[in-house]
């Protein structure tokens, strides 16, 4: 069982920076993949960023890409995003995912085992 607790979440104006965490405990994969998900209301969740548990790959989505780094700390097993420039229409609950492996291609998925989410933390950014 891994459980994962989203922080860093609030409101800034466009233009501004946030800096999401994401706190991992409980078992979890040798080998891994998380990242970032976010979603709006009426809207399919949608992958953001990405990074395997060795940093070897990345994942971006084009929406956030030069404006958005993913980082992880494994002594830590924490997970960050690190937003700038944020616009508008960055605002979103973001979630934290883990599983064994991710892949992206036209979308990010996540496979290989069981998909663990965290609560999500709210990010709005006002014009």
């Amino acid at each position: 069982q891994v459980n994962l607790v989203e922080s860093g979440g609030g409101s800034v104006q466009a233009g501004g920076s946030l800096r999401l965490s994401c706190a991992a405990s409980g078992y979890f994969y040798s080998s891994y993949c998380w990242g970032w998900f976010r979603q709006t209301p009426g809207k399919e969740r949608e992958g953001v960023a990405a990074i395997s548990s060795t940093s070897r790959w990345t994942y971006y989505d084009d929406s956030v890409k030069g404006r958005f780094t993913i980082s992880q700390d494994n002594n830590k097993k924490t997970l960050y995003l690190q937003m700038n420039s944020l616009k508008p229409e960055d605002t979103a609950m973001y979630y934290c995912a883990a599983d064994r492996f991710c892949a992206g291609g036209t979308k990010l998925v996540f496979y290989g085992g069981r998909t663990y989410w965290g609560q999500g933390t709210q990010v709005t950014v006002s014009s």
